[in-house]
């Protein structure tokens, strides 16, 4: 089965990285890649899109979205990912130019174009929140909604409470999580402790000695020394690869569930805190549900709790060996 792809992006390392893994492969079809400003400013985001799509032999169209988040400022990921986003290595500009159209209409106007289409989001949701303000009959089209963003009830990686592409514009992640949308949450701490790419397994790669394998551990050295560093991790986290490796075998997800998911706004403290009523379950698998458990409310995401690392490292190898 190919699966049809619609990816929203802040492209980055990890970003980058994830793309690498649609594009190379064969059972995958990405009719469009959206850039949102994040990680970097949404320029850079778009470069960086381009380059990546260059490398890995493709021509799906880029295109340029939202600058700034819906009502706050700005704020990049310098200090994760290199002032390029791509770790600092000094890429040549990419040949090839994005689309004219906006990213709002392109995301509007491909899942139109392709109901059921499954949507993967890797940056802040700023262009998806705009989309379905827009275009709200665009929600029942979508197949899936694979959201790499929130920290389910644990510690996030920019504030004590909450995930990097959450907590920059947690306004437009309410409106996507409330949107009734068939969303799934990612987690960045399915990336973290034996996810990482280890020592060894850095060494393994970079022996396979092939362009990608070279750009995936060039472009994330700054994301390898600040993932150390920050959250004492062995390793490389990929978050956004993790998140690509559900989407496109969503057996990698071992243990998931349904739930009331909310977004604090308010709070400066908990700002971008994906709150979980992880009490209020709902297990597809096994066909049961406790909806009221704290707060009455039905479950209006998936959320993934465990992954095969094994298997989500083996599918990355995969496309890193071409």
């Amino acid at each position: 089965m190919t699966r049809r792809l619609l990816i929203d992006t802040d492209t980055a390392s990890d970003d980058a990285v994830a793309l690498i893994m649609a594009l190379r492969r064969p059972d995958v079809e990405v009719v469009a890649i959206t850039v949102v400003s994040g990680n970097v400013n949404v320029d850079q985001g778009v470069r960086n899109a381009l380059y990546t799509v260059e490398i890995c032999g493709s021509d799906v169209p880029v295109y340029r979205g939202a600058a700034k988040p819906l009502t706050r400022e700005a704020a990049f990921a310098h200090f994760f990912h290199g002032s390029d986003g791509l770790g600092d290595q000094h890429y040549p500009a990419p040949t090839r130019t994005p689309g004219k159209d906006d990213a709002v209409d392109v995301l509007i106007d491909r899942v139109r174009a392709n109901p059921g289409i499954e949507l993967v989001t890797l940056g802040p949701l700023t262009n998806v929140a705009l989309a379905v303000q827009r275009a709200p009959d665009i929600v029942p089209q979508i197949g899936r909604c694979v959201v790499m963003g929130g920290a389910a009830c644990t510690v996030g990686n920019v504030t004590p409470a909450a995930e990097y592409n959450i907590w920059v514009d947690p306004e437009a992640a309410r409106i996507v999580f409330h949107a009734g949308l068939p969303l799934e949450m990612v987690g960045w701490e399915l990336c973290r402790q034996e996810a990482n790419l280890t020592v060894a397994e850095i060494e393994a790669v970079r022996a396979y000695d092939t362009p990608l394998a070279h750009f995936t551990l060039d472009s994330n050295r700054v994301a390898l020394e600040a993932n150390r560093r920050q959250s004492g991790d062995p390793g490389l986290a990929l978050p956004d690869p993790v998140a690509m490796a559900i989407t496109i075998d969503p057996g990698i997800c071992t243990r998931r569930s349904r739930h009331w998911v909310d977004i604090e706004t308010q709070s400066e403290l908990t700002r971008g805190m994906t709150v979980v009523d992880a009490l209020g379950v709902a297990d597809d698998e096994r066909n049961f549900a406790v909806w009221n458990a704290i707060t009455s409310r039905e479950p209006n995401a998936t959320v993934c709790w465990e992954i095969d690392i094994p298997a989500w490292k083996a599918l990355l190898y995969s496309v890193l060996r071409q």
